[in-house]
């Protein structure tokens, strides 16, 4: 078994785990169990789908719902990007690939040298949430249709804490801290003046923002940085 096979097999373990707690919390917010496995399916990004549920839980509307779950799954695109740029899949696999692009599938192929291990470790990671996850959605929701009062056993504290779960690995220097707290000022702020779901999506658009203004910056800086090399060994 190479690295990037064991790393994805792994990873997929650990993150399919959630899967429990996302099928038990998207019943407990009023989804079917076909709208829960559904949204796993297709939409298939753990963050955005707790963010969901998590607005839908507390009376927000399907649109902030949908606002929210969009904006927080955008740094896909920039995953895919990525991933097309390494391996260029065409075919069948090119949609297929779409689909298995998140943040584990794209950390597992971006952290390997060889490229016939970028692109193991890439499906691996990929096929391998996917099925762990929708499979743990399944059973969370039939678990969850037999809570008959998921507040008495905390569910709806507990769509915080997996989401927090889930962010917690990534904030690894000041910035993302910095973010968290600005958007948590903006969500606070805002909340006795607008709908439920509302204050969550403007807090996502300062997220949106504050990642395009500080990829513009670091961009400017290297190609700044890129000149004076230039000059520097220019005769």
């Amino acid at each position: 078994m190479t690295p990037a096979t064991r790393m994805g097999l792994s990873i997929a373990a650990a993150v399919s785990l959630y899967g429990l707690s996302f099928g038990a919390l998207s019943v407990a917010s009023g989804l079917t169990l076909w709208q829960t496995v559904a949204l796993s399916a297709l939409l298939f990004s753990g963050g955005s789908q707790f963010a969901f549920i998590g607005i839908l839980a507390a009376g927000g509307s399907g649109g902030a719902a949908l606002g929210a779950s969009t904006l927080l799954s955008a740094r896909n695109t920039i995953y895919a990007v990525q991933m097309k740029a390494m391996f260029d899949p065409s075919g069948w696999r090119r949609w297929v690939s779409a689909q298995l692009t998140i943040d584990e599938s794209a950390a597992n192929a971006m952290s390997q040298t060889d490229p016939e291990e970028r692109r193991r470790g890439f499906w691996v990671t990929g096929l391998g949430v996917y099925v762990g996850w929708n499979l743990a959605t399944v059973v969370g929701a039939l678990l969850g249709d037999f809570v008959a009062e998921p507040e008495a056993l905390g569910l709806d504290g507990a769509v915080v804490a997996a989401f927090l779960g889930l962010l917690w690995p990534r904030l690894r220097s000041r910035e993302p801290w910095a973010l968290a707290v600005v958007a948590a000022l903006v969500t606070v702020l805002t909340m006795p003046m607008l709908p439920a779901g509302v204050p969550v999506l403007l807090a996502a658009v300062v997220a949106a923002s504050w990642g395009l203004v500080t990829r513009g910056r670091s961009g400017g800086a290297e190609s700044t940085r890129t000149h004076k090399e230039h000059e520097e060994v220019r005769p």
